[in-house]
C-alpha cells in the first residue's frame, strides 16, 4: 500500500488505484473492492512501464543526483513520438482537444504546487508569447477560496508529478465543474488526475525518488513548451519560419542538458564555500524568475537555509536591505531581451560588497566584470532557458547541501506525495 508508485516498484508494477468512497480487502490470497454500501467493485488493474532498476541509486550517493544525471534521458524521452523533426508539427496524442476547441480558448488557468507551480510559472510566458492567450498561474489550495471567474472557454491545465496531490485534484474538480476542460501534466500512468482530467500529457521521466523534484520540474517545462508550439500551429499566431526555430532549438535541449552535466568543476568549487553564507536572493527577470523560484525552493528544502527567488527588478523594493558579505546573490542571466538590465542590478549588489553568482552563457565575456563566480551553460532560445538553467541551481542546491544536511533524498517534515490539504 502507497500513495505513490514508486515506494513499491520494486516489488510490482501491476497496480490498483482505489477512487474515493471505496474500501479494500487485502489479504494474502486476493484484493477485493468495495463501496461504501458493501457492494463489490471489479478493480482495475494498471501496468506501470517503469523498470525496477530505475527505483534504485545505480552507484550514486543519492536518488537526487542519480535524477540530475538522468535529465537529458527525461527530456528525450518525453518529446519522443511528439517532437519529430524541425519542419513536422507537434503531435500530442492524449491531449483529447480538437483545433476547434484549441482555437476557442480564450484564457488558460494553470492549478499547480510547489515546483509545478514554478514550471507552471514559466509557461505562462511561453503561451502568452507563442499562443497570445492570458494565463493565469494559480496555487491549487488557493483556487477554490477565491470562486474564479472560469467557463467553458477556459483551459485549465493542472500539474502534478505524482497524479495524487490532493490540492491540485481539488483544483482540477473545481475548473471542470465550472465548465471548463482539464489537461493534466503528470507523471504516473493512471494516477487520479489522469482519471479525472478530460485529457493526460505524461512526463516520461521514470520513477522520482528523490523528495526534491529534479527531472520531473524540467519534463514539465518540456511538455509545456510541447503543448504551447502546438497551440501555436493550430491557431497561426507564429510563422512556420518561427516555429521551425523553436523546434530545432527545442530538440537540442537534451544534447545542450548533456554539456552542461558532462563538467561542472567550477560549481563544486563553489558549493565548497556554501557554508559560509547564511543565505541567499535568486534574482532574475522574464521567464527565468520560475528559474529563481524553483532554485530558491531547492536550496530551502535539502540544506535548510534560508533562500528566496525574486525578479529582480523588485530588488530596490525590499530584498537589497539583505544584502552583505554573508549573504549571496545567484543571478540568473543567459541571453535574453533584459540582459542589460540584469547587469545594473547586479553592479548594484557589488556596489554593496554582496557576493554574486552569475548563470550565463558561454562566451558571454561581460559577465566576468561584474559576478564573482560564472557558471555557464549554452546558448537557446530565450523561451527555453529555464530547462538549462535548472541544472546548475539543482547541482548548488546539491552539493552545497551535501555536507551540510544529512537528509538530502528525504528532507526533513516533506513527502514526497501529499495526499491531504
Amino acid at each position: 500500500i502507497g500513495s505513490d508508485v514508486s515506494a513499491f516498484i520494486r516489488h510490482s508494477k501491476r497496480v490498483i488505484y482505489v477512487e474515493d468512497d471505496n474500501i479494500a480487502e487485502i489479504t494474502r490470497q486476493y484484493v477485493k473492492v468495495f463501496d461504501l454500501d458493501g457492494n463489490p467493485v471489479e478493480p482495475k488493474i494498471t501496468e506501470i512501464d517503469w523498470d525496477a532498476a530505475m527505483a534504485e541509486r545505480g552507484g550514486y550517493d543519492h536518488f537526487m543526483i542519480k535524477e540530475i544525471h538522468e535529465q537529458p534521458r527525461a527530456l528525450r524521452e518525453t518529446m519522443r513520438g511528439r517532437l519529430h523533426g524541425d519542419n513536422d508539427p507537434v503531435e500530442l496524442p492524449g491531449i483529447n482537444l480538437t483545433d476547434e476547441e484549441i482555437k476557442k480558448i480564450n484564457r488558460i488557468v494553470m492549478i499547480a504546487c510547489g515546483t509545478a507551480y514554478h514550471a507552471s510559472v514559466a509557461g505562462k510566458y511561453v503561451f502568452e508569447q507563442l499562443c497570445r492567450i492570458p494565463v493565469e498561474v494559480d496555487v491549487a489550495s488557493e483556487l477554490r477560496y477565491r470562486d474564479p471567474v472560469i467557463d467553458e472557454n477556459v483551459l485549465g491545465i493542472a500539474i502534478t508529478q505524482s497524479g495524487e496531490t490532493i490540492d491540485t485534484i481539488v483544483g482540477l474538480r473545481e475548473a471542470r465543474e465550472k465548465g471548463a476542460k482539464v489537461v493534466t501534466i503528470t507523471n504516473v500512468v493512471g494516477s487520479l488526475a489522469s482519471r479525472e482530467a478530460d485529457g493526460t500529457l505524461y512526463t516520461y521521466a521514470g520513477p522520482e525518488i528523490a523528495v526534491a523534484s529534479t527531472k520531473a520540474y524540467t519534463t514539465q517545462i518540456m511538455v509545456l513548451n510541447l503543448m504551447a508550439l502546438h497551440f501555436a500551429q493550430v491557431r497561426g499566431t507564429i510563422t512556420p519560419e518561427r516555429a521551425a526555430q523553436l523546434r530545432a532549438a527545442l530538440r537540442k535541449l537534451p544534447e545542450q542538458a548533456e554539456e552542461i552535466l558532462k563538467d561542472y568543476r567550477d560549481l563544486l568549487a563553489i558549493a565548497q564555500r556554501y557554508h559560509t553564507f547564511n543565505g541567499f536572493l535568486l534574482m532574475a527577470r522574464g521567464i527565468n524568475l520560475a528559474s529563481a523560484l524553483e532554485g530558491a525552493l531547492k536550496i530551502k528544502e535539502i540544506s535548510y537555509k534560508h533562500a528566496e527567488g525574486y525578479a529582480a527588478g523588485e530588488m530596490k523594493h525590499g530584498p537589497i536591505a539583505m544584502i552583505d558579505p554573508c549573504f549571496a546573490t545567484i543571478a540568473i542571466t543567459p541571453k535574453s531581451a533584459t540582459y542589460d538590465k540584469m547587469l545594473g542590478n547586479i553592479r548594484e549588489i557589488k556596489a554593496r560588497c554582496g557576493e554574486v553568482i552569475a548563470i550565463a552563457n558561454h562566451g558571454d565575456n561581460v559577465i566576468d566584470d561584474y559576478a564573482d563566480h560564472v557558471l555557464r551553460i549554452p546558448e537557446t532560445e530565450e523561451l527555453w532557458s529555464p530547462v538549462l538553467v535548472a541544472l546548475p541551481l539543482q547541482l548548488i542546491a546539491y552539493y552545497g547541501a551535501k555536507d551540510l544536511a544529512p537528509g538530502i533524498d528525504q528532507p526533513r517534515n516533506l513527502a514526497k506525495t501529499v495526499t491531504v490539504e
